[in-house]
């Protein structure tokens, strides 16, 4: 079972064009698809749980669309915080979140806060998020360091770089699932994705069944993760 699974939510103004519905359709359709894979990590006890909700470079579609997505999002985060508590889910929000209205950062807080000691999945929500901007910011907060004297050069390694990232402490991405068939990263998790399984479905988002889900789980525990190395038994193929 993968510790950490990372999804990026795709398909959602095309599944609900595609039946001549609005695009905002597809991303209130794709609410239920987000409790749908809430309750199965909670239920197969998956430590992180992380979506990409909205990238740094999302804020380039229509005002209308975005308008929609942040009163989404503060629905989202009034409307499902029973079962956040119910569930023991532990909410962690990740990106430029200083960017968000001061209605949907209010609430963000609240939820925040209301789950700050919950003990189950880890769910952690992308938003206003890019890799890259991710990656820069490590790099400033660890250049601080060692111009204030707290760090020395030589201390920066891999494990320093990581402990400055946004998802510090955390155990690696196991698995990324990207629904909507694109075969890109789409500047997500970038670092944390180095060894990732990836997982890549056809199926749009609103659409997303717990049928699919348990084959990318299915489809993770099936294959041989060797992080560069090989099995013992193969060395005489070398």
């Amino acid at each position: 079972m993968p510790r950490h699974v990372a999804i990026i939510m795709d398909g959602n103004g095309r599944w609900a064009q595609l039946r001549g519905m609005p695009r905002i359709e597809g991303h209130r359709r794709g609410v239920d698809t987000v409790r749908m894979v809430c309750e199965a990590c909670t239920e197969l006890k998956i430590k992180v749980l992380t979506l990409y909700c909205l990238s740094s470079e999302n804020w380039k579609r229509p005002q209308q669309e975005i308008d929609f997505l942040m009163e989404l999002f503060k629905q989202y985060l009034i409307e499902e915080r029973d079962l956040i508590m119910k569930q023991d889910l532990k909410l962690q929000v990740i990106g430029r979140k200083h960017r968000l209205p001061a209605d949907v950062l209010s609430e963000m807080q609240t939820t925040l806060q209301l789950s700050a000691n919950n003990q189950g999945t880890k769910l952690q929500l992308a938003v206003d998020y890019g890799g890259r901007d991710e990656i820069a910011q490590a790099a400033q907060a660890i250049a601080q360091g060692v111009q204030d004297g707290r760090l020395q050069i030589d201390a920066i390694d891999e494990q320093c770089v990581s402990d400055h990232l946004f998802t510090a402490g955390q155990p690696d991405v196991d698995l990324m699932i990207r629904t909507g068939g694109e075969m890109r990263v789409s500047n997500f998790l970038l670092w944390q994705l180095s060894y990732a399984e990836l997982w890549v479905t056809e199926t749009c988002w609103p659409e997303f069944s717990r049928e699919d889900f348990d084959a990318a789980l299915n489809g993770f525990a099936a294959r041989d993760r060797r992080f560069g190395g090989i099995k013992t038994s193969n060395l005489g193929d070398v």
